[in-house]
């Protein structure tokens, strides 16, 4: 008698067939090279400012290790409410409006538990960050896949979104500013998807993690829209406008009834946010407003430099408005994305992620991080316009 585990029969089939992230292993590749430059993780190289930190080693000294409410401090709730309405003219009662999660990360996971049944129908741009789609298929939902165009800077059109919409739809997924892409979407493209929106029941779930990182012109919400308010579930975060990844902390805003079911996810899976990284992100709302702007200045001029920099050596690429990212055009070196990534990085040492990891859409695209120093993104230049060179020959 074979009396092994047999895993497959013994784990989620729903699980099993979402497949892992297609980021992770040019990472496993890097660990390896010891003078590799990385212009592929999607994290600030600040160090999180030190009053931000000092807030947080401060409750530590005072013993404040406890649980809090599972929705959050009601304090730091307070300064979130603050904070959107100071910095984005959007009014979210902290009381029933604002829940306080592990990262933005599981504020989407939540968001989508708490939408989709069985069945429905979401639907998400890409190319665009990779959990959407498997956070959609381990709620048993349909991720629909909405191919975006570099023709278009990458922005969501209504014409677009037509064409996607069925009896099914559930849930639209709004990534801007973009992640890998760096598009974003202004007013009057908000006004288009939103009449297109008026009149049926499709929730929008807008991932605004990167709402702070917007370069000539002011973000916009789609709650600010009008008429969306009460069909919109903003994300936000802490990580890459405060540079706090590692401290875990994220935040939603939505309609009460939405958030009320979203704490109730958030009670029995997480219980609360770390304590800790609570208190930090009180000092962040509260003082962080400078620190944002100077880290913000700082990626504008490395934005401009890389930008430069790859239109220069024959990359076509369009100039993103907001992240941290660029998404240059490789189609024209004869490599595929995966082709691309992996031999500059075993080649040249520089480490950018595939456009394929992101999406249909994302083929023939390569992702390139610029929040590393300048004397890297330097070298990283020197070592591209090499490789291009040496494919040529």
């Amino acid at each position: 008698m074979d009396l092994r585990m047999n895993y497959e029969d013994i784990l989620s089939k729903r699980i099993q067939t979402v497949r892992p992230s297609g980021i992770r292993k040019f990472f496993d590749l890097l660990e390896e090279m010891k003078d590799a430059i990385s212009l592929g993780v999607g994290e600030p190289d600040f160090v999180t400012p030190w009053h931000i930190r000092d807030a947080g080693i401060y409750s530590l000294e005072k013993g404040f290790t406890h649980y809090t409410a599972n929705a959050g401090m009601s304090d730091l709730r307070k300064e979130v409410s603050a904070y959107m309405n100071r910095r984005f003219d959007l009014q979210y009662p902290y009381s029933s409006q604002v829940l306080i999660t592990v990262g933005g990360s599981e504020a989407i996971d939540a968001a989508f538990r708490v939408l989709v049944d069985p069945g429905d129908e979401v639907i998400i741009p890409v190319p665009s960050f990779v959990c959407y789609g498997p956070l959609v298929s381990m709620c048993s939902g349909v991720p629909v896949f909405l191919e975006l165009k570099a023709e278009d800077e990458f922005r969501l059109t209504p014409e677009k979104l037509r064409s996607a919409i069925t009896p099914k739809t559930k849930a639209l997924v709004l990534p801007f500013p973009c992640n890998p892409t760096g598009g974003i979407m202004g007013r009057e493209d908000l006004q288009a998807i939103a009449e297109l929106l008026r009149g049926t029941d499709i929730m929008v779930v807008s991932d605004e993690i990167y709402a702070e990182l917007t370069y000539g012109q002011h973000h916009v919400s789609m709650a600010n829209i009008p008429d969306m308010y009460d069909r919109t579930v903003v994300i936000g975060g802490f990580s890459k406008s405060h540079a706090m990844t590692g401290w875990r902390m994220g935040y939603a805003c939505a309609p009460a009834p939405i958030i009320q079911q979203m704490t109730k996810m958030h009670q029995f899976s997480i219980m609360c946010s770390p304590t800790t990284s609570q208190y930090a992100a009180i000092e962040a709302m509260k003082n962080g407003d400078r620190d944002v702007e100077h880290m913000r200045d700082e990626y504008d001029g490395r934005r401009r430099y890389l930008l430069e920099g790859l239109r220069r050596i024959g990359l076509p690429c369009f100039e993103p408005k907001g992240a941290f990212y660029m998404f240059p055009d490789i189609r024209g070196t004869g490599l595929t994305s995966d082709e691309f990534c992996e031999r500059f990085l075993v080649e040249e040492h520089v480490a950018v992620i595939s456009g394929s990891a992101f999406g249909p859409g994302g083929e023939g695209f390569v992702r390139c991080c610029y929040a590393t120093s300048m004397k890297d993104l330097a070298e990283a230049m020197t070592r591209m316009e090499r490789f291009l060179k040496n494919l040529k020959k």
